[in-house]
């Protein structure tokens, strides 16, 4: 994250390129670059932009505003300009946050060929009337929209889409630390058995996954689970935003897990705003995506403004962050259903050496009650999910239970697959 904050990044562009030149360091890439002018369902892929310098400078020639300073004091996309003028004329292009003064705040225009700065309210106060030469040394012309894919095969072609987006220039926590995130979650992947096959895609918000869906729809019916990642460094709690499904395996694999992790979370119901999951869950598309973040976007004071530094983002959030979102892969990944090949009445356990508990007990322990749970409810229509949301155990436990139970020969993969080993499921 340190190294990838001071570059100034967009929807397109070199911010963007050297941004993942950086990621393929730590995890393979392929890059794809999708010429401007290119359609992509009701969107066209905008003209690339790329800025030098930017500055404004008063009349005794000291720049009052620098976009080497820092690259928010630009207003992202702004077309090239070289022009002296009064303040009264300057002032329009200028945005500040009054009610944070000290903060620059975050400001782009995409899609309306302008120009503008950004700068503190305290910096704006001090602005003295008189000339200002102002200049933007930035083109915007055609070339192409730049993302990536990191893609781990697995056992079966069927894939889970993790996507985060790399277009915002100096701001920590929206989104270095989703893009740090999947980074090393591709890396801590990529020595493990999977079930499924995993694409780790890093583009632009909004135009960055249309772009993405109009290119791969044909093969959109691979991904059986998704999650977009964004937001997961300040130090709210986590949320997990639902898919428009609402009742998607990940939906309630991420209830499941925020609910068992003893860290302070909510999930909330699918609503169309929010970052890529608009996309991904748009009507025509469908797909089963939940977001994961800390504080959702825009509900926390430091959103898009340079308060949303390297200080904002806590490494204990992050990788309680990395935690959640790895679990939750985990049971993506490991769950499924199973059959009791012994179901008139229980099986005896005690002669298999899995029963713990004794005649003098009152009670029966988790370790013997989880495998009473299984057994009961492993009966090819119930997942072993089902079986930890009826049960009221974590999904390890059950997986626990289910890899005794399979290792005695009293369950079967009820899809006839060989047995998976869910030992490594916490």
């Amino acid at each position: 994250m340190r190294r990838l904050y001071p570059i100034c990044r967009s929807i397109t562009g070199d911010g963007v390129r050297r941004s993942l030149a950086i990621i393929g360091e730590y995890i393979p890439l392929e890059i794809f670059e999708v010429p401007t002018g290119t359609p992509v369902f009701d969107w066209t892929v905008p003209k690339e932009w790329n800025v030098r310098d930017a500055y404004v400078k008063n009349s005794e020639g000291k720049r009052v505003i620098d976009f080497k300073k820092h690259n928010l004091h630009l207003v992202n996309y702004s077309v090239p300009i070289r022009q002296t003028m009064s303040l009264a004329e300057l002032r329009p292009h200028l945005h500040s946050l009054p009610d944070h003064p000290e903060w620059i705040p975050y400001r782009a225009t995409y899609y309306e060929e302008t120009w503008g700065f950004c700068l503190s309210q305290r910096q704006l106060e001090t602005l003295e009337e008189g000339r200002y030469e102002v200049c933007v040394d930035s083109s915007l012309q055609h070339g192409s929209l730049t993302y990536a894919e990191s893609y781990l095969p697995g056992k079966l072609e069927d894939e889970i889409l993790l996507y985060t987006h790399v277009c915002h220039p100096s701001v920590c926590n929206d989104n270095l630390s989703g893009m740090a995130l999947l980074t090393f979650l591709a890396r801590a992947l990529r020595d493990e058995s999977r079930r499924y096959s995993y694409r780790f895609v890093f583009a632009p918000t909004t135009i960055g996954s249309i772009t993405w869906l109009s290119r791969n729809e044909s093969r959109l019916a691979r991904i059986k689970h998704g999650l977009v990642v964004a937001l997961v460094g300040d130090p709210g709690p986590l949320n997990y935003k639902k898919s428009r499904r609402g009742n998607a395996a990940v939906d309630r694999a991420a209830s499941h897990v925020l609910l068992h992790s003893g860290l302070p979370s909510q999930v909330l119901e699918f609503t169309p705003y929010g970052y890529d999951e608009r996309q991904f869950c748009s009507a025509g598309i469908d797909l089963p995506m939940g977001r994961l973040t800390r504080t959702p976007n825009a509900c926390y004071a430091q959103y898009h403004s340079s308060a949303d530094d390297l200080d904002f983002v806590r490494p204990t959030s992050m990788a309680e962050s990395f935690d959640v979102c790895r679990t939750l892969l985990s049971v993506l990944d490991r769950d499924g259903y199973y059959v009791n090949l012994k179901p008139k009445c229980e099986p005896q356990l005690g002669r298999r050496g899995l029963y713990r508990k004794t005649s003098a007990d009152r009670d029966v322990g988790q370790h013997d009650l989880a495998l009473l749970w299984v057994l009961n409810l492993c009966d090819g229509r119930n997942s072993l999910l089902d079986i930890a949301e009826k049960s009221g155990f974590a999904f390890g436990a059950v997986a626990a239970a289910a890899t005794e139970l399979l290792d005695a020969g009293l369950l079967r993969d009820a899809a006839g697959e060989k047995a998976q080993d869910f030992a490594s499921v916490e």
